[in-house]
C-alpha cells in the first residue's frame, strides 16, 4: 500500500515535542498500514528512500526517551563504581601518612600543641589554647620550649640511635626518621642541605631511601666560614666531583650562606624553575641549618612574592641545639598554593655531637670564619723535649690531641710533615710523646682537652675506644695529600712537605712514599679519607680542574653561588 503523505499542520495534535522550522520538500513524512499501525519520523536533508532488501513496514527505531535515560543511567553507575575504588586506595595513603597534619602544631617546631606536661615540646597553658581554638588560631601558637630556644637555651629532646644525652628524651630519632617515610610517596621536589664545614657527616648518603625517586637540588650551606680568599670556583667542582662519586644525581649545585644570603637567590630561581605544581621539602641532617636557611629563602622571596612576606610572620625556630624541628612545619610560600615543608633533621649516630653533653654541643658549632691550625708551626709554644725531638724527626712517634674528642698517634712521616686543623676555635691542639698519651689523657680530661667540660662529665666519658689505621700515599710532596674528616667535628690535611716549617733536613729528592697514622674517636663517630679540599689562598693554586669527557658534561650537575 502506498504511504499517505501527511500535513505538518496536523502533526502538532500527534507529536509530542516541538518541531523545528522546515519545509516541505526537505521533511518526508510517511505512515505505514500495518497489522499494528506504527509512526515512524524521519528527518532528513535529502529524499529518503526505503531499502528494497528489508519487508515493507520494518527497520530500527530510534531510541525512546527512556531508553536514552537507562543508558545514562548505567555510565553514572559504571563511573561512580571506579571513582569509588580510586577513592578507597587514596584513602588507605592518606590515612597512613597524612594522619599527623589532622592536629595543630606548634609552628617553631612542629610539635603537636597539648596542655598536659609542661616540659614536654609543643606545651601551650590551658588558657591561650582555649582563647586561640575559639578564634581558629591554633597554628599560630608557639609552644613553650620554643620560647626558651628562642632565648638561647640548650634544650634537648631526641633520645635513642642518634638522640642527645642531658634532659629529658620526649621522643627518638627513629620516630623523627618516621615522620619523613611519608615523602618518598609524594610528587615533591626536594632540596637537600650540607653542611660545608661537616661535609662528610652530613651528606646523608643514602638520601633515596627518604627521597625516593624525586628531583634533588643539593644546596651547600655555611660557606661564609670556609677560610678567607676561599676560591668558590674550586670548592664548587670539588663539590660537584665528591657528589659524582656518591652516584647521586642532582639537578644542580647551589653554594650558599644563610648569614649573608650569598647563593640564595640562586636557589630561589632553581626552586620555581623545577617545582612545577608539587611541594617542597627541606631534607638534611640534624643542626645542618634547614630552618637558618628557610628564613633566609622566605627573606629572598618576600621581595617579590606576597605570599613569602606574610609567611614571614610564623618562621621556624633556629637554635644551636639539634633536633630542634619536631615535625614537619608546612610554609604557605608559593602564588601557586604550593606548600614549603621544613622537615626534622635526620639524626646521625656517627657523629660527634650525639656522644657529648648538651651543654658541650655550642662548641662543635663554629661561630666565625675558620682558620687553619698548622701544625707544626714557628710560633707555637711547646716544651723544650718535644721541640728537640721534632727537630730532629718531625711529628714521628708523637700523639696530638684534638681537645678530648680526637687522638692522632703519628707513626710514620716526613721531617717536613705537616697538619692543618679546621674546626671549631673551642678545641684546643695539645702534643705529648705518645708513650705518655694515655696518661696524658686520664688526668687532663676536663681540664685542659675539653669536651667534655669539667671533672664530672669526664667521669661519665666513654672514651675514645675506635682506632683506625691510615696508610696515606702520596705523590706530590708540595700540595695537601688527602684530609681526614672527623665526623660532626670538623677535618684536618695532611701535607707531606711544610716548607715553612723551619725543619732542616730536606727531602726534596723524596718524590712519593707512605705515611701512617692512628686515630682515635669515640665508638660510633665515623673518620672520612677524602681528597683535599681547597681552601685558603693556596687552595685555588694548587687545585687541578680534571677533564672531563662529553659524556660526563651531559650528567655532570651544573654548581652556582
Amino acid at each position: 500500500m502506498a504511504p499517505k503523505l501527511l500535513a505538518l499542520s496536523s502533526l502538532s495534535s500527534i507529536c509530542p515535542f516541538p518541531i523545528p522550522n522546515s519545509s516541505p520538500s526537505n521533511l518526508n513524512i510517511y505512515k505505514f498500514h500495518t497489522p499494528k499501525p506504527t509512526l515512524i519520523f524521519c528527518k532528513s536533508t535529502e529524499p529518503q528512500t526505503i531499502s528494497e532488501s528489508e519487508p515493507e513496514g520494518y527497520g530500527a527505531a530510534a531510541p525512546t526517551r527512556g531508553d536514552i535515560y537507562l543508558q545514562r543511567q548505567q555510565v553514572v553507575a559504571a563511573s561512580s563504581l571506579v571513582l569509588v575504588t580510586t577513592k578507597k586506595k587514596k584513602k588507605k595513603k592518606d590515612n597512613i601518612f597524612k594522619i599527623s597534619n589532622l592536629a595543630p602544631c606548634c609552628y617553631g617546631c612542629g610539635a603537636p600543641l597539648h596542655t598536659s606536661e609542661e616540659d614536654a615540646p609543643g606545651y601551650v597553658d590551658q588558657e591561650t589554647y582555649d582563647l586561640k581554638k575559639k578564634h581558629h588560631q591554633l597554628r599560630k601558637i608557639l609552644c613553650g620550649r620554643c620560647r626558651l630556644l628562642s632565648h638561647g637555651h640548650m634544650i634537648t629532646a631526641v633520645g635513642g640511635n642518634g638522640g642527645y644525652s642531658g634532659g629529658k628524651q620526649f621522643v627518638t630519632a627513629e620516630e623523627l626518621r618516621e615522620k619523613l617515610s611519608h615523602v618518598r610517596h609524594e610528587k615533591a621536589l626536594i632540596v637537600k642541605l650540607v653542611d660545608i664545614v661537616d661535609f662528610n657527616g652530613s651528606f646523608l648518603a643514602r638520601v633515596r631511601d627518604l627521597a625516593g625517586a624525586n628531583p634533588i637540588i643539593l644546596v651547600i650551606t655555611k660557606v661564609d666560614l670556609l677560610p678567607k680568599d676561599t676560591d668558590l670556583n674550586c670548592v664548587g667542582d670539588w663539590v660537584v666531583e665528591a657528589t659524582m662519586k656518591k652516584k647521586l644525581n642532582v639537578l644542580s649545585v647551589h653554594l650558599t650562606s644563610s648569614k649573608s644570603l650569598v647563593g640564595i637567590s640562586g636557589v630561589v630561581s632553581e626552586i620555581q624553575k623545577e617545582k612545577k605544581g608539587r611541594d617542597v621539602y627541606i631534607l638534611g641532617s640534624a643542626n645542618v641549618g634547614k630552618s637558618a636557611f628557610i628564613n633566609a629563602l622566605l627573606n629572598t622571596m618576600s621581595y617579590k612574592d606576597p605570599v613569602a612576606a606574610s609567611a614571614r610572620k610564623y618562621k621556624p625556630i633556629q637554635s644551636a641545639v639539634p633536633g630542634t624541628t619536631l615535625g614537619p612545619i608546612p610554609i604557605d610560600a608559593f602564588l601557586g598554593g604550593e606548600k614549603l615543608y621544613d622537615t626534622p633533621g635526620v639524626h646521625l649516630h656517627h657523629r660527634q655531637a650525639a656522644v657529648i653533653h648538651a651543654e658541650d654541643l655550642p662548641t662543635l658549632a663554629p661561630q666565625s670564619r675558620l682558620r687553619g691550625q698548622v701544625f707544626p708551626s714557628s710560633g707555637q709554644n711547646l716544651d723544650s723535649q718535644i721541640a728537640n725531638r721534632m727537630r730532629s724527626s718531625g711529628l714521628s712517634g708523637l700523639s696530638i690531641f684534638w681537645g678530648g674528642l680526637v687522638r692522632i698517634d703519628v707513626l710514620k712521616v716526613l721531617p717536613e710533615t705537616c697538619l692543618t686543623f679546621y674546626g671549631p676555635k673551642a678545641l684546643q691542639i695539645h702534643v705529648v710523646p705518645t708513650e705518655e698519651a694515655d696518661e696524658f689523657y686520664q688526668k687532663e680530661l676536663g681540664v685542659l682537652l675539653t669536651p667534655p667540660t669539667g671533672k664530672e662529665k669526664a667521669d661519665d666519658w666513654m672514651g675514645l675506644e675506635t682506632k683506625r689505621h691510615l696508610q696515606i700515599k702520596y705523590e706530590d710532596i708540595e700540595r695537601p695529600t688527602c684530609d681526614v674528616a672527623i665526623s660532626g667535628l670538623g677535618w684536618f690535611s695532611v701535607v707531606p712537605v711544610n716548607k715553612s716549617a723551619g725543619i732542616s733536613n730536606p727531602v726534596s729528592e723524596v718524590a712519593a712514599g707512605e705515611l701512617t697514622f692512628i686515630v682515635h674517636v669515640p665508638k660510633p663517630v665515623e673518620i672520612f679519607v677524602r681528597s683535599p679540599m681547597p681552601v685558603g689562598k693556596a687552595g685555588g693554586q694548587w687545585y687541578d680542574y680534571r677533564e672531563l669527557t662529553e659524556e660526563e658534561l651531559e650528567v655532570r650537575p651544573k654548581w652556582f653561588f
